[in-house]
C-alpha cells in the first residue's frame, strides 16, 4: 500500500480504491430543496472507485464511459504513456491510450483489455472515449491526441465490446466549417436523440486558449463516416466558459434524457486549476440553459483525495440508479482515480444524494 496525504490507496492494477470524497452540488442531499449551491467540500459517499496501474505504476485512470452491453457493465477510460513506450499496436509507441473494464454490479471493477492506436492518425495517441450500444454494438467515438489544433474524433465499432473494428474515413468529425472554432475536436460524447446521434465535442478558440462544446449529428442509421455529420454549432459554441469558477474551460460533455428534458454534465475549468462539474438542461440538446451559476461537484476540501480536481464526468442510469462517474486526485495530475457518487432526481433537476 502507498499513502497520498494521508489517504490509502491498494496499488493494484485494477483494483477498487475506497476513499472519502469532499463535494458540493446543486439541491444538496434534499430531494424537496431548490437548485441552488451548498457549501463547498461536502462529504459525499463513494458508490465505487477504480483506477489502472498497468503503465505507470500508479493508480492513473482518466475520462470515464460506461454502457451496459453483454450482460455486464464496461467502463472505457484513457490510459497513459506506459514507462518505457516500448511498441504496441501496430507498432506504434505505447503512448495514450484506451483501457476497459468490467464489472457486474457497477462496484467492483477488472481491467479487461485496452483499445491501442491502429491507424495512422492515431499514432501520436488516443484518448477521452465516449461510448454507445447502437444496435447490438458497441460504437466508440474518441480524440486523437498530441497533435494540437489537429485532433480530431474518431469511431470504431465492436460486436465485444473489447475488440474493435476501424471506421476507414477516420477521423470523422473535425470542427473545420466553424470560425468560431481552431478546427480541433475532443471528449466526445454520443448520446441518441430524435432519431440521430448527437455527436457533443470540445474545441478551442483559434487563439488556442478558450476550451468550448460544440454539438454535430448524424443520422441513426448512418454509417458515422466522415461527411456525415451536420455541424449544429457552425455559428458558435452550445456552452463556452462564463462563469468564474469555469476559467476559461468547458469540456467532457455527458448527456442523459430525465423527465421529458436533456441534462448535461460538463467539466469546467482546466485539468487541477480545479475543474469541476457544472449541470445544464436543454429541451432540444442543442440549447443549454445552466441550473446554477456554482458547480454541482466541487474539488475536495485541502487532504482529500480529490482536493486537486473533481472532473470529466460521465452521467449513467441503469435500473433505476443513477451514478455520476468522475476523475479525481490530490496531486495536481500526478495519479487519476476514478469515482462514481449516486444522484437523485426531483422537479428542479439534480442532486448529491448521499451528502454527510
Amino acid at each position: 500500500m502507498a499513502a497520498v496525504k494521508g489517504l490509502l490507496y491498494l496499488a493494484l492494477a485494477g483494483a477498487a480504491i475506497a476513499l472519502p470524497l469532499a463535494a458540493s452540488g446543486l439541491n444538496a442531499n434534499d430531494p424537496a430543496t431548490d437548485a441552488q449551491a451548498a457549501p463547498k467540500h461536502h462529504e459525499v459517499k463513494l458508490y465505487s472507485t477504480y483506477s489502472d496501474t498497468s503503465r505507470m505504476g500508479v493508480p492513473y485512470a482518466k475520462d470515464p464511459s460506461i454502457v451496459r452491453f453483454g450482460g455486464r457493465y464496461l467502463m472505457y477510460y484513457s490510459v497513459p504513456p506506459a514507462k518505457d513506450n516500448k511498441a504496441g499496436g501496430d507498432g506504434f509507441p505505447t503512448g495514450w491510450a484506451i483501457g476497459i473494464a468490467e464489472s457486474r454490479d457497477l462496484k467492483k471493477w477488472t481491467k479487461i483489455g485496452e483499445v491501442l492506436p491502429k491507424q495512422e492518425v492515431e499514432r501520436n495517441g488516443i484518448a477521452a472515449p465516449g461510448a454507445v450500444v447502437l444496435n447490438g454494438k458497441v460504437h466508440l467515438f474518441y480524440q486523437t491526441y498530441g497533435n494540437g489544433r489537429k485532433d480530431a474524433i474518431n469511431h470504431a465499432w465492436s460486436s465485444d465490446g473489447v475488440n474493435f473494428e476501424r471506421n476507414a474515413t477516420n477521423p470523422v468529425f473535425r470542427p473545420t466549417d466553424s470560425p468560431w472554432s481552431a478546427g480541433r475536436a475532443i471528449d466526445a460524447e454520443a448520446f441518441v436523440h430524435n432519431g440521430k446521434v448527437m455527436l457533443y465535442w470540445a474545441t478551442r478558440d483559434p487563439d488556442m486558449k478558450i476550451q468550448m462544446l460544440g454539438v454535430s449529428s448524424a443520422p441513426i442509421d448512418s454509417s458515422f463516416n466522415a461527411g456525415e455529420w451536420t455541424n449544429l454549432s457552425k455559428d458558435g459554441p452550445i456552452l463556452k466558459p462564463e462563469l468564474p469558477w469555469e476559467r476559461e474551460c468547458i469540456e467532457a460533455a455527458s448527456i442523459i434524457r430525465k423527465n421529458g428534458k436533456l441534462y448535461m454534465f460538463y467539466a469546467g475549468g482546466y485539468n487541477n486549476q480545479p475543474q469541476q462539474v457544472g449541470v445544464a438542461v436543454s429541451t432540444d440538446g442543442v440549447k443549454w440553459t445552466r441550473l446554477s451559476d456554482q458547480p454541482f461537484l466541487t474539488d475536495g476540501a485541502p487532504g482529500t483525495w480529490n482536493d486537486s480536481e473533481s472532473g470529466h464526468p460521465d452521467v449513467f442510469e441503469h435500473g433505476g440508479k443513477s451514478l455520476l462517474f468522475f476523475q479525481g486526485n490530490p496531486d495536481r495530475g500526478k495519479t487519476w482515480t476514478l469515482a462514481a457518487t449516486q444522484i437523485g432526481w426531483n422537479r428542479k433537476g439534480p442532486y448529491l444524494k448521499h451528502v454527510k
